[in-house]
């Protein structure tokens, strides 16, 4: 170091995404930084940060810290947890487009697993009874009508990958998309009563939170499955367990408000939700999609290339 006057550095949030950051300037060394406590070294001449994937908010209080930043490269598909505390001059960047494949396939997983009722047969597993019931046959997802709220990458990739079940699809975006058959959130009111599966995968804004409130839940049929792997507070939590303990519909829940869900929550305790803890994209690919993506940008950044996946709003 001592033949740079300024070194340049790259916080990571892992020892095991040093080998992804090869072929930068000889100036910019990459450092570990996964505890605010712990710091690696001072603070001065980070340029680019990786935050962790997880407990994001323990770390986002760094900012302030950070006098040379100039890109924070998100982990995750969403930055609604860094909204207003980016200082000016700072770019941030999500991982858009990184974890499609692994939350795609969270999402179908759930709709089958609640539709043929694999967590009432894992509890009759544990009890060791053969639960075979006639009178009650599980339902099956071919000819379901699926409505897909996020008509982003992840909600496309869910999309394809439900063609092959030959259910009826429809996707909604924030505005309809005239010539794709992308409807509009403002067509919701006519949508909802035709919707046997309805999967959430908006960002969360302040367009959305609360989206999916009382009167939202209302209008869907009677079995509806309600697959929320968007953010927690695009649910209405009180709204959707009073729907939920009425047994008229059902849940598959990858996000929850709060997060994680307090263990004393009524919704641990209703048979017809199925809860996994924000794992949607966490697979065995996580770290080498992240650390590809996040190594791709800072070679941009360093060598004054463009950024992809700025986050502008």
């Amino acid at each position: 170091m001592a033949l740079y006057q300024h070194v340049r550095k790259i916080w990571v949030p892992h020892k095991s995404g040093l080998p992804y950051f090869e072929g930068l300037p000889a100036d910019v060394v990459v450092e570990v930084a996964d505890d605010p406590a712990l710091l690696p070294s001072s603070t001065a001449g980070v340029e680019f940060w990786v935050p962790t994937f997880l407990n994001q908010l323990s770390l986002r209080g760094l900012i302030g810290e950070l006098p040379d930043l100039r890109v924070i490269q998100l982990p995750s598909a969403g930055s609604d947890a860094w909204a207003g505390i980016v200082p000016a001059g700072v770019t941030l960047a999500d991982a858009r487009g990184a974890h499609d494949s692994a939350t795609a396939e969270w999402v179908i997983t759930a709709i089958l697993a609640s539709l043929r009722n694999f967590p009432a047969f894992q509890r009759a597993q544990h009890a060791r009874q053969w639960a075979h019931d006639w009178l009650t046959p599980t339902r099956e997802l071919r000819g379901r009508r699926v409505l897909i709220i996020g008509a982003g990458n992840i909600g496309t990739a869910v999309a394809r990958r439900l063609e092959a079940f030959e259910v009826e699809l429809t996707l909604v975006a924030r505005t309809a998309r005239p010539g794709t058959g992308v409807r509009g959130t403002a067509e919701l009111p006519g949508l909802l009563p035709e919707a046997d599966v309805v999967v959430l995968l908006t960002p969360l804004n302040d367009e959305t939170r609360g989206l999916v409130d009382a009167e939202f839940l209302a209008a869907l049929p009677d079995d509806a499955l309600v697959v929320n792997a968007a953010r927690g507070p695009v649910v209405d939590s009180k709204a959707l367990y009073a729907e939920l303990s009425s047994g008229r519909i059902s849940a598959a829940l990858d996000v929850t408000d709060p997060e994680p869900l307090p263990s004393d929550d009524p919704l641990w305790t209703l048979p017809n939700v199925l809860i996994t803890p924000h794992s949607g994209a966490i697979t065995e690919g996580l770290q080498d999609r992240v650390y590809r993506l996040a190594a791709a940008q800072a070679r941009r950044h360093f060598t004054g290339e463009p950024l992809i996946n700025q986050v502008v709003k």
